[in-house]
């Protein structure tokens, strides 16, 4: 066959990369006191940024799990199969110490190390995230039943991965999952029917359906049922300690718009044994200490996707000319490239404060208590819903590559709508976040705290506080049953999060980020798209920083 072209102007790959070299996630690491943890983050960086590693991320989310629920026989299975791409990228996490490893570090800083090397490896596939994430998440729950928790906590804790169907406690590392909601429900979980019956042996059988199960592979998982005593929360275990599978049976896997390498199913609870955590009626207490941190894990993963979206970008511009020039050097693309930056950059900035007020509120700060339990919700709800947008823009940017699922792009776009379905959607944060101001008046003052750190040093960012003190002084005094104050939910916990994000930068930030960011987010004729920047703004500095180099 004769030639019809030469290929030239495309972008060559991106290499073997650190996504670990990333200046506002090293910054904020030494920031919330674990700098000791640097050589551990890069590590997870150089694994994630690597071309093995991205197509092990292009295997396992272009090969979604299968279903198996009966053998040739007949006999019930309840198994899914994963490509083994999936197992790699699972028991790398693992290796790296993503599950519940923290829960075992006295070291201050831990779950702050924990966060920036999740947010480091999570950038090359986000699907496998979901029981790394739960198993992080699923320890302080766990701990109110002290000897289940002597029990499974090691094993969840362990960097060890095994798949395959083992009673838990015979094999070397375990991963936990969370089945809370139900078809009448959703995240109403007190709507839940699934019932809860106490045996002789002190142990329960459950039965009911589960319209959501992510992950269903795990080795355990917490289950919330209705108890005599009310809703109450439960230790199932897929396997039973003789071998045999525990009545939990998989009726089908979900078809996602995307965690396409993620396996989600319905699955119904037949008579299945399960152990009480705490006491009945405790369920929705129990289970809020796991998703509180799982909020946290869902807010780092968005974090991440908008790192991964923004480098992927400024690289192809690097390299792509178009009308006689680069596109990273046409001005109205640097404005695209450059807020996508910001964004990026207060989105981590965030992300990481929450994991050090985590650290520190699991070591006896009653102030950092105080403010994750505000900002938590705040940041789940602003960051997560703003990584759509992003990865819409960031797309854009390569243009019919970017559509294309060889460039990667697609996988992101469609990852980015479900960290804010999940663990609540956005009305459910908002109201979470009216809830606490209702109740909690040190939360509140926490964060205001934490706003008054920076004030006086930017006259935008002052002004944006004075407004945001009149609005929450106003919905503190409002009756909580005025529906004018939920209607506004949303538009009090985006300005709540800008505030915060602009405080951190302003404080913490490189100037150039700073400043673009309160001229972008704080003005009040700011544009309502990416890529609306004010003149005048350093953007090549904030561009440059978002660049990755060939490791």
């Amino acid at each position: 066959m004769s030639a019809t072209h030469d290929v030239f102007n495309q972008v060559p790959p991106l290499g073997d990369v650190d996504t670990a070299a990333d200046p506002a996630l090293l910054e904020a690491l030494h920031r919330e006191g674990a700098g000791w943890a640097e050589a551990d983050v890069h590590a997870a960086g150089l694994l994630a940024g690597s071309e093995q590693a991205r197509e092990w991320a292009r295997l396992a989310d272009g090969h979604s799990p299968v279903l198996r629920t009966h053998d040739r026989v007949g006999h019930r299975i309840d198994e899914v199969e994963f490509h083994p791409a999936w197992h790699e990228l699972i028991g790398t996490a693992v290796r790296l110490g993503l599950t519940a490893a923290p829960w075992r570090d006295d070291r201050p800083g831990a779950h702050v190390a924990h966060a920036a090397a999740t947010y480091a490896w999570s950038q090359v596939e986000a699907g496998h995230m979901c029981p790394i994430g739960m198993t992080y998440a699923v320890v302080p729950s766990l701990r109110q039943a002290p000897e289940l928790a002597a029990a499974y906590e090691p094993l969840l804790a362990a960097r060890e991965y095994e798949p395959g169907s083992r009673p838990p406690l015979g094999k070397p590392g375990l991963l936990a999952g969370m089945s809370m909601t139900e078809k009448q429900g959703g995240s109403d979980v007190r709507a839940n029917t699934t019932r809860a019956v106490r045996s002789a042996d002190g142990s329960y059988r459950l039965t009911g359906h589960k319209w959501f199960t992510s992950a269903p592979m795990c080795d355990v998982f917490l289950v919330l049922a209705q108890a005599p005593g009310g809703l109450s929360c439960f230790l199932l275990p897929r396997v039973l300690p003789d071998g045999t599978h525990n009545r939990m049976h998989l009726q089908r896997l979900k078809d996602k718009l995307g965690n396409r390498s993620n396996a989600s199913a319905e699955l119904e609870y037949d008579d299945a044994a399960a152990w009480l955590i705490a006491e009945e009626g405790d369920g929705l207490r129990v289970i809020m200490e796991m998703v509180n941190l799982s909020r946290l894990a869902v807010t780092i993963w968005s974090a991440a996707g908008m790192r991964a979206a923004t480098v992927a970008a400024v690289h192809h511009a690097t390299h792509r000319q178009a009308f006689g020039a680069y596109l990273r050097d046409q001005p109205l693309m640097r404005n695209v490239l450059a807020d996508l930056a910001l964004e990026s950059e207060a989105a981590v900035a965030l992300a990481m404060r929450l994991a050090g007020a985590t650290d520190r509120a699991v070591r006896g700060d009653r102030t950092e208590a105080a403010f994750r339990r505000l900002a938590g919700a705040v940041g789940k709800y602003w960051i997560c819903k703003r990584t759509s947008i992003h990865a819409a823009e960031a797309l854009e940017c390569l243009g019919g590559n970017g559509y294309v699922e060889d460039s990667g792009m697609p996988r992101l776009y469609r990852e980015a709508p479900l960290n804010s379905v999940w663990e609540g959607s956005g009305n459910v944060a908002a109201l979470d976040v009216l809830r606490v101001l209702r109740r909690e008046p040190e939360a509140a003052v926490a964060f205001l705290g934490e706003l008054d750190d920076a004030v006086g040093a930017d006259r935008r960012y002052d002004s944006a506080v004075a407004r945001l003190r009149t609005d929450l002084a106003a919905v503190a005094a409002a009756d909580p049953r005025d529906p004018g104050v939920q209607f506004g939910a949303r538009r009090l916990v985006e300005q709540m999060a800008l505030a915060v994000q602009a405080s951190l930068l302003i404080r913490h930030g490189h100037p150039a980020v700073a400043d673009g960011f309160c001229a972008s987010r704080l003005d009040a004729d700011r544009g309502q798209v990416l890529g609306t920047l004010p003149a005048g703004l350093d953007v090549g500095t904030v561009i440059e920083r978002a660049q990755l180099k060939s490791a």
